[in-house]
């Protein structure tokens, strides 16, 4: 295939190199002459293992060379990537200039190059690490500089890299997955053959998914290096290895690491999180250890339980429905159930409140259980019902809290409810009346499939 490449910097240069290595035809493209005149000599712009090895053999068999024309670049390829940077501003904002101007110069030279068989002039990939919604500003400045459509005459797909510096060579053809975010099939099976000699799963995804998924990707990977440095801290002050145990933890692939707790949705509870959590912090304190990340952690916890206040408030209507008070389904257990303290607020602001849990018998709760729950609602009994029916036909709101099977029909049996959705119960609905989900956007599909139930809800499982 030939392709074109804007921008011969680090991931540039990388790419081209790797492309060829793949037996792609490459155009480079730069406004640097020197960076030009390197590749066009075979020699690469950066310095990187196996880099320059690459840019010989592609040099050598007439696949990679570079120029400053992009009219010429864009004429005498099918795809073309946009690798030029996006540098950020000291607020954290990020510079797309170079984005734009790229895609205005990409539009212009379009404007006379002919289709292919299919209709298609071009398909422009944004490798480039941009913002959700850039994607679209992008297809918009090349359509007003080209006079021409997009979906029609040309496509723009989101193709997130997921290189690290010194290992970028290796980590471009052993990549954890390859990840095209694109809105039409005939860009995606372009895109297939092009990574088709790398072994790694190809996700094809919605393209503001693709564009945002390298800013949780790197803000995670900084998450991980400051748990454990806190966790480290901690250790050093009791005089234990602290690598022996993250190695331990990281030896655990059913939870630590894994997609396990990975799902967005309500607040943790339970008695083992929030004591275990909570006593590390303590111990933390007590040895004059500063751990912020930690600290941040019950906090972030309390402000979903907000969340989900303010969210059943908006819906306008007094008469709310929980549906499920424990913490997690299958259990009675009511310690530190999040769900709780958004009954107590919601009660403290004058909500009329109905609870189904056919598991929790006010009667027969005994001991710490018990003890919590009067503490928060001390006329729980009043609330409190084992018949769904009634809680759903009384209420005007339903708020789902975890995933009994017996919630799976719920929108079908009732059709013009408002549903509050905080465990993501359906993957995707097909409702008449109002949904809300609480850490997602909309997913109703306006389709006549059958929901789809998760069948269990990691974030709550508790060990």
């Amino acid at each position: 295939m030939k392709i074109s490449i804007f921008g011969l910097g680090y991931v540039g240069c990388v790419g081209a190199a790797c492309l060829a290595k793949l037996g792609h035809t490459v155009i480079g493209v730069d406004v640097n002459q020197k960076k030009v005149r390197l590749i066009n000599e075979g020699k690469p712009t950066i310095i990187e293992e196996g880099i320059a090895e690459l840019c010989a053999e592609a040099h050598a068999k007439g696949l990679m060379s570079a120029t400053m024309d992009v009219r010429e670049a864009v004429h005498a390829t099918d795809v073309s990537f946009i690798v030029v940077g996006t540098p950020s501003s000291k607020e954290g904002h990020l510079n797309l200039n170079y984005i734009y101007k790229v895609a205005e110069q990409i539009g212009a030279a379009l404007s006379d190059k002919p289709a292919n068989k299919d209709g298609l002039r071009h398909i422009i990939a944004i490798r480039s690490t941009v913002l959700p919604g850039t994607n679209e500003k992008v297809g918009e400045i090349i359509a007003q500089s080209s006079g021409l459509v997009r979906g029609k005459d040309f496509t723009i797909v989101s193709n997130p890299e997921f290189l690290r510096e010194g290992t970028s060579v290796k980590d471009y053809f052993n990549p954890p997955l390859t990840l095209v975010g694109t809105d039409m099939p005939e860009a995606e099976a372009v895109f297939r053959e092009i990574y088709k000699g790398i072994e790694a799963e190809f996700i094809c995804t919605d393209i503001r998914v693709a564009e945002m998924m390298k800013y949780v990707n790197n803000t995670y990977h900084a998450l991980k290096i400051v748990f454990g440095n806190e966790v480290g801290n901690i250790c050093k002050e009791l005089n234990i290895d602290s690598h022996k145990v993250m190695e331990i933890f990281c030896k655990d692939k059913q939870l630590n690491i894994s997609p396990y707790y990975f799902k967005p949705g309500f607040a943790y509870g339970g008695s083992c999180l929030p004591k275990d959590m909570k006593a590390l912090k303590t111990l933390a304190h007590d040895h004059y250890v500063e751990v912020p990340v930690i600290e941040a952690i019950g906090e972030s916890n309390e402000l979903q339980k907000r969340h989900a206040v303010q969210l059943i408030m908006a819906q306008g209507q007094r008469k709310v429905g929980i549906l499920g008070l424990s913490f997690k389904s299958g259990t009675d257990d009511l310690r530190c159930s999040p769900i709780v303290d958004v009954v107590e607020s919601l009660l403290g602001k004058g909500f009329e409140i109905r609870i189904y849990d056919k598991n929790v018998k006010v009667s027969e709760l005994t001991g710490t259980n018990k003890d919590f729950i009067m503490a928060k609602i001390p006329h729980l009994q009043h609330f409190v019902t084992d018949d769904l029916e009634a809680v759903c036909r009384e209420s005007d709101v339903l708020v789902v809290t975890n995933k009994e099977k017996e919630f799976a029909e719920l929108l079908a049996r009732y059709p013009n409810k408002t549903v509050v959705d905080l465990v993501r119960q359906w993957k995707e609905v097909d409702y008449e009346g109002h949904y809300e989900g609480l850490s997602w956007g909309d997913i109703n599909t306006n389709r006549t499939g059958q929901e789809t139930t998760i069948a269990q809800d990691f974030r709550q499982t508790e060990f």
